[in-house]
């Protein structure tokens, strides 16, 4: 997504760690990042987590939109990944640019391919096998064979607890697909895990 209204904006750069919103808040200003990665999880009472989606360049915030657009307060919490560049449109401005005809299709596109992929991943958590739901992570997020994640992050990014996700490390290791070290997963057979997925 890329609007021209932030051509000239002033960018700032977030570090890593930082939360940008909370349940209960409410939204500023539309985001668009620039650099980097922001992850938007939802929290059970239990203190169980689950990757809703993650904001990465050029990408809009589905929670923000919702926001600026519905007056709805942030159910999730927002947190950056790495160091994040980020401009931020102030709520007036959004909502007097929402009367632009193009400056509205984009944010109205941009949701729509938003709330697609949010579609998707609730289909995968409700009705893939936690097998299936692991190897298409490790699929996902390997770089040269290699996923640098550790187990407490590939089950919040499944939807699962760490307990669950320990033991089907081991049955892939066990079968021979992957090798698992601090912190990290070597891949031995993608096809394998591409074949489950």
């Amino acid at each position: 997504m890329s609007f021209e209204s932030f051509a000239t904006m002033p960018r700032r750069v977030v570090p890593p760690g930082t939360v940008l919103f909370r349940p209960g808040d409410r939204a500023q200003g539309f985001v668009l990042v620039w650099r980097g990665r922001i992850e938007v999880r939802l929290t059970s009472p239990q203190g169980r987590e689950i990757l809703l989606y993650a904001v990465e360049p050029g990408q809009s915030c589905i929670q923000t939109t919702l926001g600026l657009l519905g007056e709805e307060a942030y159910s999730g919490e927002a947190v950056t990944r790495g160091e994040v560049e980020l401009s931020v449109l102030p709520k007036a401005e959004f909502l007097a640019q929402m009367a632009e005809p193009g400056f509205r299709a984009d944010v109205l596109r941009a949701f729509g391919q938003r709330m697609a992929d949010l579609t998707r991943m609730l289909e995968i958590v409700a009705f893939e096998r936690i097998d299936q739901r692991l190897a298409r992570a490790l699929l996902d997020l390997a770089e040269a064979g290699l996923v640098t994640a550790t187990q407490s992050q590939l089950a919040d990014r499944i939807g699962s607890a760490r307990e669950v996700v320990t033991r089907q490390l081991q049955a892939f290791a066990e079968a021979g697909w992957i090798r698992t070290g601090r912190g990290q997963v070597e891949i031995l057979d993608p096809a394998a895990l591409a074949a489950l997925v």
